[in-house]
């Protein structure tokens, strides 16, 4: 018998944005599947531009990108972040929790998984739009509490953004261009 599956249909039950009062609390398997999904279109508009990766890929590293947190939760970035060492500390512990859900599948399995659960063989120019879609959705959770009257994420809201600007990937500017402001509208407006 094998659990993985198991394990990751408990994503449903891992809370991001631990520290911050939420008007709508958000797990990582929501998260994922917006991540999965952001990824997948900056793969396409990357390779529309000249890029060469497989969008396919790009979608299967966004959807397990979080795998690990299913063993150690969502840390939050202040705490994760505060100190060199406890970053340091933590980096190990996602590696053992990733290498755990690895195990979880059979052997004749685990090659195929390895490169989404634990970055093994993992191609730099496909997890680069891994990360950029992950810092959009983590954009997009501000925008959307800031909408509903929660300025708890202004100053995350901010940072986020900051970071966003500062990567160097033509379809990361376009979609933040041409789909983020959507998220500031209400429904009646999207209509």
């Amino acid at each position: 018998m094998h659990h993985f599956f198991a394990y990751i249909s408990r994503m449903r039950n891992i809370f991001r944005w631990g520290l911050m009062r939420n008007t709508h609390p958000e797990n990582i398997a929501e998260h994922s599947l917006q991540t999965a999904m952001i990824a997948h279109a900056l793969a396409i508009m990357h390779n529309k531009l000249g890029g060469s990766v497989d969008e396919k890929n790009v979608m299967a590293l966004a959807l397990y990108h979080e795998t690990g947190e299913v063993i150690t939760g969502d840390l939050p970035t202040p705490i994760k972040y505060f100190d060199p060492d406890i970053r340091d500390a933590y980096k190990k512990v996602e590696h053992i929790a990733e290498r755990k859900m690895l195990s979880m599948l059979p052997a004749d399995l685990q090659p195929h998984y390895a490169e989404y659960i634990t970055g093994e063989g993992r191609n730099a120019e496909e997890w680069a739009l891994v990360k950029a879609a992950d810092r959009i959705c983590a954009y997009l959770k501000c925008v959307e509490e800031l909408k509903a009257g929660n300025m708890e994420f202004s100053r995350a809201a901010e940072t986020v953004k900051k970071s966003i600007d500062e990567i160097d990937i033509p379809a990361v500017k376009r979609f933040m261009e041409e789909f983020v402001p959507s998220f500031s509208l209400t429904l009646d407006e999207l209509n």
